[in-house]
């Protein structure tokens, strides 16, 4: 380790300090202390490298930080993981060396490392810096994960059927209450926070509870009110959720679904670097649970100039209006399949209208081309795992990712249920 750097920065540090103002002291102490850390991951690389901790009769590294340093293991070990990054990215270690990035900081160009690559990061490591340099980690966090999320795509539609796998939610009673615990996925969450963000507003100026009692009585008054009033006549209203894409997102998701959904084993070509589509209160999705929401959502869009230039001459519309069913062809459509899931062996009864030709690709709002989902079926379909084809008067058929066919489920009364 090249100690110029280091003492360099102690060096005015000690003289800031002997005739400095008090903000500068401070500013200074601190890069004082950054320059530190880094000195401090890199020696401690060293020495588990030679082994010397040995030496005071530890057996491990973890062990000798402990007893010498008062240092927990995790502190250590960020420290050690600091300094294998920056041999790997040599400008973010000048700027570590002289004090101009914390340790927290190199710990998101570790996390950068180990997610996005070597290559990448070390190509991004210019315009990184400057906002490591200028910013908290938290924010160098934000763009890291951005960039994360633009060049993989992918990851994020895998993180949506991972929380479909964990997702639930238990009320257990515990001496004076119920505890109550959960994992939403990222649809669900959604719809969650929406309301409960929507019942938990102040009344006014003067409403002086706490932000935990007025959730806690907008979720009593909201409980109380379907208990009173009872579930509307069509099953509920989806709550109003805000996805927000560019055109060039929703282009290059919809082409990719599409390729990956009819031919499941052809191999789609990498998705586009675009900047991933935003759901309102949750972050980043990827592109087959964007396409769910296109199917499940009134479109609205805008114009916006991008390169200098206008996408379009003028706004043309601002969405179909008629996406959803109307209360007449739910039930109608709820009474054709008496009121259960469509896919064959599922008996869920909760469900959504699915549009056997996709909104999105310009499908029609009409009862024969409608369909009654269960949750889980419709995002089955969404992820590619199951496809149906035809019409409620000539009967559907269900196929699933290897084209095997499930069973075809024929019309049923449709005529007299319609």
């Amino acid at each position: 380790m090249n100690p110029d750097p280091i003492i360099e920065v102690l060096g005015d540090t000690a003289r800031t300090l002997t005739c400095g103002d008090l903000r500068g002291k401070i500013r200074s102490v601190q890069s004082a202390q950054d320059a530190l850390d880094t000195a401090k991951g890199r020696l401690l690389a060293e020495l588990a490298v030679s082994r010397g901790f040995e030496l005071d009769g530890a057996s491990t590294l973890n062990t000798w930080v402990c007893n010498e340093l008062r240092m927990s293991a995790r502190e250590a070990g960020a420290l050690v993981r600091a300094a294998a990054t920056l041999d790997q990215l040599p400008e973010l270690a000048e700027a570590a060396e002289s004090g101009q990035v914390r340790a927290a900081h190199i710990n998101v160009f570790t996390y950068g490392l180990k997610h996005i690559g070597v290559d990448a990061m070390s190509d991004a490591q210019p315009w990184l810096l400057d906002v490591a340099r200028n910013n908290e980690p938290a924010e160098l966090y934000r763009v890291v994960k951005g960039l994360r999320e633009a060049m993989f795509p992918e990851a994020l539609d895998q993180a949506w059927v991972d929380g479909m796998d964990k997702q639930d939610i238990q009320v257990q009673p515990v001496p004076g209450g119920f505890h109550v615990t959960g994992f939403l996925n990222p649809v669900t969450g959604a719809k969650f926070q929406k309301v409960l963000d929507s019942v938990a507003a102040p009344h006014d100026k003067d409403d002086t509870r706490t932000g935990s009692e007025r959730r806690v009585q907008g979720l009593d008054d909201l409980l109380t009110q379907v208990l009173e009033s009872g579930l509307p006549s069509d099953k509920g209203i989806r709550p109003h959720v805000s996805v927000m894409a560019d055109a060039d997102t929703l282009a290059a998701a919809a082409a990719y679904v599409e390729q990956v959904t009819t031919n499941p084993s052809f191999v789609a070509p990498p998705i586009p670097a675009t900047e991933p589509a935003q759901l309102a209160g949750f972050g980043s999705i990827g592109p087959n649970l964007l396409m769910y929401f296109t199917c499940v959502s009134d479109h609205t869009a805008f114009l916006m100039a991008e390169s200098g230039g206008e996408r379009q001459a003028q706004v043309l519309n601002v969405g179909r209006t008629r996406r959803s069913s109307t209360l007449r062809q739910r039930r109608a459509v709820l009474a054709r399949q008496k009121g259960v899931c469509a896919t064959p062996g599922c008996r869920h009864t909760h469900l959504e209208i699915h549009h056997t030709i996709w909104w999105s690709k310009g499908g029609t709002t009409d009862l024969d081309l409608l369909i009654g989902l269960c949750i889980r079926c419709h995002h089955l379909l969404h992820r590619g795992l199951l496809n149906i084809a035809g019409n409620a008067v000539d009967g559907f058929t269900f196929t699933n990712q290897g084209d095997r066919l499930l069973r075809r489920r024929r019309r049923n009364r449709y005529t007299r249920a319609a």
